[in-house]
């Protein structure tokens, strides 16, 4: 029998880095500056940001170690609550927590390509989605080595950006702003719907966790790569913010969406503006890939539970959900033909913001036994956590209603075809 292929922390760590910085870094300040001015304020959703996401890889870490199972979200969930959300949170998965950012990250492709002037370009950003979700469907040796040269060539990327940061002076009449009242901005709505935009940039500290089952030595590499990964990328994620208020102005920046490209040119020269936008747009390579490696396995996790999905079970010989990869293609293709880029965003984020915080609340109603890894100052960030997350939500829904109503509307359907799905597995734990 032929041994299957496991990956190291290290790769862990690589999906976790490449998970999380795609789109939303590189987007995200333009829209928060509508309502948000103060530097320290913006750093301030930064860092809120980060701390969110390390308490969830804490407890992701925690139960990841005890399950010594691939599903995440899914898994928890519906242990700790009912399988019917954890149904939920797989349907969520796959249309939105998966599916979405990679939609979102071809459309923000187009966006950064396009001064390149490239006819039917949108076909081209359709091509390079089928080719990695094709790449993928080979073996997990193949998708570790794929995952690892993109990601690298991001990272990269981003440290070439924070070197100019430090090389060049700040230009004149920049966004770098400290007059503007700091209370009062952090006490509006507009406040909680740019934390939003900030979460939807830190998604993706839960990625090692949906793959458990494939990491060698989960008990040690796990927590590894989950905490570790988070940590770089709340730093990398600060810095950069400041990079881009450095080299831009307020007027350039607010509202819109390709924020490193405005600031960067100031200093650069308008003749490196398509080379940015290359640059920015090719590392969203790694983005798209590691969302079409991790989703199908939390779908194919579903699979193995209800009858309406059974034909996603099947597995190749290198243990691949082939099926359950081209479903979620399919569906990627689907989101990246309709909606706009700040519409996608808004009620993607709402979604898994909500999942997030029931997958983090499971947490209190898993009981463990002493092995694996121990959350620290459990269950106190947990509880904070679940709060803040909460409190955010509702102000999304007051702010955003129609956006939030998309979400919503997304659930209900995941809903109804809960209906039609008969449980016909349970598992021994």
């Amino acid at each position: 029998m032929t041994k299957l292929h496991k990956i190291g922390w290290k790769t862990a760590f690589m999906l976790v880095i490449s998970n999380m910085i795609g789109t939303g870094v590189f987007t995200s300040l333009g829209y928060q500056l509508l309502d948000v001015r103060n530097v320290w304020s913006i750093v301030l959703l930064w860092v809120l940001g980060g701390l969110l996401a390390l308490i969830g890889a804490f407890t992701f870490a925690e139960l990841g170690t005890y399950f010594k199972k691939s599903g995440g979200d899914y898994l928890f969930i519906s242990k700790a609550f009912h399988p019917f959300w954890g149904y939920l949170s797989a349907w969520t998965s796959l249309i939105v927590g998966f599916s979405a950012p990679v939609a979102i990250a071809g459309l923000a492709m187009e966006a950064y390509l396009s001064p390149f002037e490239i006819p039917n370009l949108r076909v081209y950003i359709i091509a390079v989605i089928l080719l990695i979700s094709f790449f993928h469907t080979f073996s997990l040796k193949h998708s570790s080595v794929f995952q690892t040269a993109t990601t690298v060539f991001k990272v990269l990327f981003v440290l070439f950006l924070m070197g100019l940061g430090i090389w060049y002076s700040p230009i004149k009449f920049n966004a770098i702003d400290t007059a503007s009242p700091i209370f009062s901005e952090i006490s509006k709505s507009g406040f909680a719907v740019s934390l939003l935009y900030v979460t939807y940039a830190y998604t993706g500290w839960n990625a090692a966790a949906y793959i458990v089952g494939e990491i060698h030595n989960p008990e040690k590499n796990l927590p590894k790569a989950l905490l570790l990964g988070t940590l770089v990328v709340m730093i990398v994620y600060v810095l950069l913010q400041i990079v881009f208020l450095k080299f831009g102005t307020y007027a350039q920046l607010s509202g819109q969406a390709e924020v490193a490209i405005l600031s960067i040119q100031n200093i650069l020269g308008k003749e490196s503006i398509p080379w940015i936008s290359a640059g920015i747009g090719l590392q969203l390579v790694a983005t798209m890939s590691s969302y079409i490696w991790i989703g199908p396995r939390v779908v194919h996790a579903m699979a193995q539970h209800y009858s309406l999905w059974y034909w996603l079970r099947p597995l190749n010989a290198h243990n691949i959900p082939v099926r359950a990869i081209w479903l979620q293609t399919a569906i990627i293709l689907v989101l990246l033909l309709s909606g706009t880029l700040q519409q996608v965003l808004l009620y993607t984020s709402f979604l898994l913001q909500l999942m997030g915080t029931l997958a983090v609340a499971s947490y209190f109603r898993i009981k463990r036994n002493g092995d694996g890894f121990k959350s620290p100052w459990s269950a106190y960030i947990q509880y904070f956590y679940v709060g803040f997350s909460i409190f955010v939500l509702v102000f999304i829904i007051i702010d955003k209603p129609f956006e939030s109503l998309v979400g919503l509307s997304i659930l209900l359907f995941g809903a109804l075809t809960y209906l039609f799905s008969k449980k016909d597995y349970t598992d021994e734990r």
